[in-house]
């Protein structure tokens, strides 16, 4: 893929807690418009990926470049104001907050109202029972709908690049199989995606491209069609 193709590139990316070393040189490439899926154990190093690329961590060395910028290094307000947004593991709602309020604060670059308005209302579409609870706290949400409302407040946000960390984790199968939905609703409009998600399966079905992360490193990668049909692969992650 070539540069100008692709939204982020990353090269040799070094991440350590204290000395310890969780990603050891990492190269990725997330083309415009594709969904990426990072899979891997437990440990392997993908939530600390994740936590680099948006800024939250400060990693030890290597090179991030999202749209044209070299971004390494920036804050996690500089990079979202380049149009990266990230759905942490957790999902880290304000649950003191109303929903209508969590999702007004995924909006905090923009100043317009008429955009925001916008936003809001496309947001409500997608996610029909944040509009029921729109005055609830969020914090009395079912962990479904919370899952929801992290994912909506990241798309108020306009973003050129979502990256969603396990985004199913510790949902019902009924709201896996939602929100999964809601993933390739948004593929087929174009957003560009990078899922971290311990469901294998249901990851690579949904991804164009995949790569195995262990140990920090990169096991595997290719188009995930191939990487799921992989015998490793199956026998470790797809119970295979």
């Amino acid at each position: 893929m070539s540069s100008t193709e692709s939204l982020l590139s990353v090269a040799g990316l070094e991440v350590a807690y204290g000395r310890t070393a969780a990603v050891q040189g990492i190269d990725l490439v997330v083309g415009e418009g594709q969904v990426v899926s990072l899979i891997g154990a437990n440990g392997a190093g993908k939530t600390t990926t994740l936590r680099a690329l948006s800024g939250m961590m400060r990693p030890r060395a290597g090179r991030i470049v999202f749209a044209g910028a070299d971004i390494a290094g920036l804050p996690a307000h500089r990079v979202a104001a380049l149009g990266m947004r990230h759905v942490p593991e957790g999902r880290q709602i304000f649950a003191e907050l109303t929903v209508d309020e969590n999702l007004a604060m995924g909006a905090w670059l923009e100043s317009d109202g008429a955009e925001i308005a916008r936003r809001r209302e496309q947001v409500l579409e997608r996610f029909p029972r944040l509009r029921e609870r729109l005055t609830q706290a969020a914090g009395t949400l079912s962990g479904g709908e919370q899952q929801m409302l992290a994912l909506g407040r990241a798309l108020m946000g306009a973003p050129r690049l979502l990256l969603l960390d396990e985004p199913s984790m510790g949902l019902a199968p009924l709201f896996v199989e939602e929100i999964f939905g809601i993933i390739e609703g948004l593929k087929r409009e174009g957003v560009t995606i990078l899922l971290v998600e311990q469901n294998a399966s249901a990851a690579l079905e949904v991804a164009d491209t995949a790569y195995v992360l262990e140990g920090g490193r990169i096991a595997l990668s290719g188009p995930a069609l191939k990487v799921a049909h992989d015998p490793a692969v199956m026998a470790a992650y797809l119970g295979g």
